[in-house]
């Protein structure tokens, strides 16, 4: 099935019996009583059906078929009959008017080619239109069609612009036209002034629908306009309604505006529920909530040129920051690690001052004890007496000999900070026997 249009938004269902590849904007030559007709394709594929039953099309009637794409001869034929149509409309209405017939012929429409002749017109009643049949049909040889239509078609086919500012929207995209009924102005609290809402058609204004349904649909949210709500101050009445913002506006008087109180939908609503369980509210505003203070933000300090700095010194002071945090660590590393190199100078310096007299007192009796400190050992006391032994100083290798059970037990370790280098006990092993 296609969707085929002609002039004046006339508009005809066609069965594409013979499989033509049609897409939107072809000129298809299509059947008619009698001959053929000229239209343009608007439609095409699964949407037409659905378009046809919003259209109301009869299911019974007679279905007719697109014969083929409109070929030169078909644009040639329909080219001349479309230049005779301004002079039979003119020719038309003084036949009517001399008929005496209470009526306006708008516009006039041949077939594509050329034996038929559509004659729209308007009138505010019925008319009687047999002898103008007649004396129409012996004028111009053809055969005559009456078609009445409405004025919102014939201001669409005249064009103008709106009150808006804009083309009108009969004259543009309109095709099917929906009565417009004064409900959609009261839904939308307009005041019904037929001069205001009658458009150039002496009708009222079709976009007075375009906005019905938003309008219904926020009025649900919205309580009773008959609906009074009772509070200790006196009952209150409806004066009227912000839909669209949810604000309805209560007087103390039916009549006129007095005492106005604007309040929210939700807020009505909680009065109502109050007062059908018998409670009257103080007011029916609701109880004022101080906001929070809002803390106050520098934007100055935001700004601050000097803003990175502060971070990074206080990163090189906790050493936590992400880029100075691990260079700060490193140097205090540097730094331990020199202060243990002179530690490990001056005891080396100790050791060898100390040597000559011990070595005097045991008479190279006994061997000298090496002064330095193993690992994991707390420094000596020159107090203590040097002749004696100490386990910590005890090889691995003696220890590895001996049974575990003759093993005696192993001290504990001081903490690790306290370490030495492994570089510094290398270079004291090689100077023991030189001190020996």
């Amino acid at each position: 099935m296609v969707e085929v249009q002609f002039k004046n938004t006339r508009k005809g269902y066609y069965r594409n019996s013979n499989k033509i590849k049609l897409e939107k904007g072809d000129i298809v030559a299509v059947e008619a009583t009698p001959g053929h007709d000229i239209g343009t394709v608007t439609l095409t594929g699964r949407l037409v059906p659905l378009q046809m039953k919003k259209a109301n099309f009869k299911q019974d009637a007679e279905i007719k078929r697109i014969y083929r794409k409109a070929k030169a001869v078909d644009m040639e034929k329909y080219e001349e009959a479309k230049a005779k149509e301004h002079t039979t409309m003119i020719r038309a209405r003084q036949i009517a008017a001399s008929l005496n017939l209470d009526m306006k012929i708008g516009d006039v429409e041949y077939q594509g080619d050329g034996n038929k002749a559509i004659f729209y017109y308007i009138a505010d009643e019925r008319v009687d239109f047999r002898q103008l049949i007649k004396v129409l049909a012996e004028a111009f040889r053809v055969r005559i069609e009456m078609k009445q239509i409405g004025a919102r078609q014939e201001a669409g086919r005249i064009g103008g612009i709106g009150p808006c500012g804009r083309e009108l929207c009969c004259a543009t995209w309109m095709t099917s036209f929906v009565s417009v009924s004064t409900s959609a102005a009261r839904y939308q609290d307009i005041s019904l002034n037929p001069q205001k809402l009658a458009g150039q058609c002496a009708k009222l204004k079709c976009c007075l629908n375009y906005e019905v349904d938003c309008y219904v649909e926020a009025q649900k949210r919205l309580p009773s306009r008959e609906i009074e709500l009772e509070t200790k101050d006196g009952t209150y009445y409806f004066f009227k309604a912000d839909i669209l913002s949810n604000q309805i506006s209560y007087s103390t008087d039916k009549n006129f505006a007095a005492n106005l109180v604007t309040i929210s939908g939700k807020r009505a609503f909680e009065v109502i529920g109050l007062n059908k369980r018998g409670i009257k509210p103080d007011s029916l505003l609701e109880a004022e909530r101080k906001p929070e203070p809002k803390k106050p933000v520098d934007l100055l300090e935001q700004e601050s040129l000097t803003r990175f700095d502060r971070d990074r010194r206080r990163n090189a002071k906790d050493g936590n920051g992400k880029d100075e945090g691990g260079n700060g660590n490193r140097k205090k590393k540097k730094k331990n690690n020199n202060n243990r190199l002179q530690q490990a100078a001056n005891g080396e310096t100790q050791s060898s001052q100390s040597t000559p007299i011990n070595a005097q007192e045991n008479n190279g009796s006994q061997p000298v004890q090496n002064q330095q400190r193993t690992r994991g050992e707390r420094p000596k006391n020159n107090n203590r007496n040097n002749n004696q032994p100490r386990k910590n100083n005890e090889s691995r290798e003696t220890r590895k000999n001996e049974p575990r059970e003759q093993r005696p037990p192993r001290e504990p370790r001081g903490p690790r900070n306290n370490e030495q280098p492994k570089r510094i006990e290398k270079a004291q092993e090689n100077e023991k026997p030189a001190q020996e």
